[in-house]
């Protein structure tokens, strides 16, 4: 089920956008078999990591010759690869580009990294932060005064680094499909905050954006792009960029027959601010909603993820799904004909050693010699 049903996937485990990319093909449909460590000691509770769902796992030694080899032979069989480790890494294991698409010339070569594969930092440790603030991104988000201030760890990890590896490793598979080759997909994190920035470098180029964070449009320096404060200490969304929906902002909340100052005269923006803060304070949240919500004024509360779990047009949607008691986010984008399958519970490491293996042909007497050898976990 899925569009990329039939397509075969071997993921090396790693932290964060790695398991994030397998996640998004294996929530399309291609088979996703995870690669870890032999865990020391048997797992005292359910699997709760939402990443490494609908994949089973296989517990490996790639420190052992015969686990390399192992790896090698499902490598041979697999139509693309996924792997998060500094570069060298998988070079020193015996895995890296050139004998995996020795084994296997159509392959799919998929790298992840924070700073990329050559440059300056490649060799340089890191984490989402320290990617975003390279690219130009972190600098430009949060308050005027104050400093930047990190978006979770979407930008770098999730948004320019797992998705941009999954979108890649789809166009590779789409090329090879034509040429019969593989290739190497070098997806860095930098590189992927960077690209996300694509408008903001044209905005700064013409003169719309400011380098002064918080002081334009979209980073809280406009009235009409902002967040505030209800009567009972929750908040509300408003984005009434457009001058129509402004205008229906207005009126809704009524100020339509006040002589304010242009929507866009930006030395007023702080005074129309203070302006908004005071009305949306006049009232609760569920108030505005009532007032506001499905209205052309842009508007939206600001959940918790708790209670966006249960928002109306979320659960009509069924954005959110439920597997084996954990709520989680459901597979996204959706299909007119490819049906997804619902997403299967995550594995702990190596717990679909012996299943995953014989799914993808390796013998049980193989297995046996393997699990004898202390190859693959017992």
């Amino acid at each position: 089920m899925g569009p990329l049903a039939g397509l075969r996937v071997i993921e090396v485990a790693g932290i964060g956008p790695g398991p994030f990319a397998a996640m998004m093909l294996a929530d399309m449909g291609a088979d996703v078999l995870r690669i870890d460590r032999i865990a020391s000691r048997p797992p005292s509770r359910p699997a709760r990591d939402v990443l490494n769902r609908s994949r089973q796992s296989v517990g490996i030694d790639l420190k052992k010759p015969a686990g390399v080899e192992l790896a090698l032979e499902l490598i041979a069989r697999a139509d693309a690869l996924i792997e998060g480790f500094r570069p060298g890494v998988m070079e020193r294991l015996g895995l890296g580009p050139e004998p995996c698409c020795a084994r296997n010339a159509k392959l799919v070569y998929g790298r992840m990294t924070g700073f990329g594969q050559d440059g300056p930092l490649a060799q340089a440790a890191g984490h989402d932060i320290n990617y975003i603030a390279l690219s130009g991104a972190l600098h430009a988000i949060g308050r005027r005064g104050d400093a930047p201030l990190p978006p979770l760890n979407l930008v770098g990890d999730f948004g320019g680094g797992g998705m941009l590896l999954a979108y890649g490793i789809v166009c590779a598979l789409l090329e090879a499909q034509r040429s019969g080759r593989g290739q190497v997909v070098d997806a860095a994190m930098v590189d992927g905050a960077s690209l996300l920035m694509a408008m903001f470098f044209g905005f700064r180029a013409i003169g719309f954006h400011d380098e002064q964070r918080g002081t334009n449009t979209l980073d809280t320096g406009a009235h009409f792009y902002e967040t505030y404060e209800t009567a009972d200490g929750k908040h509300v969304a408003i984005g009434a960029i457009e001058p129509q929906f402004y205008a229906e902002l207005l009126k809704r909340i009524g100020l339509a027959g006040e002589a304010l100052p242009a929507q866009l005269d930006r030395a007023r923006w702080p005074e129309l601010k203070q302006k908004l803060a005071a009305v949306f304070k006049q009232k609760t949240r569920a108030e505005w909603c009532t007032l506001l919500e499905g209205s052309d004024a842009c508007f939206a509360p600001v959940l918790s993820m708790s209670e966006a779990l249960e928002h109306p047009h979320m659960r009509a949607r069924s954005t959110f799904t439920e597997v084996d008691g954990l709520a989680q986010p459901s597979p996204a984008p959706r299909f007119s004909r490819s049906t997804l399958d619902a997403p299967r519970p995550p594995s702990h490491p190596g717990a679909d050693t012996e299943a995953g293996l014989a799914r993808w042909g390796v013998t049980a007497e193989r297995i046996a010699e393997l699990r004898a050898n202390g190859a693959i976990a017992g």
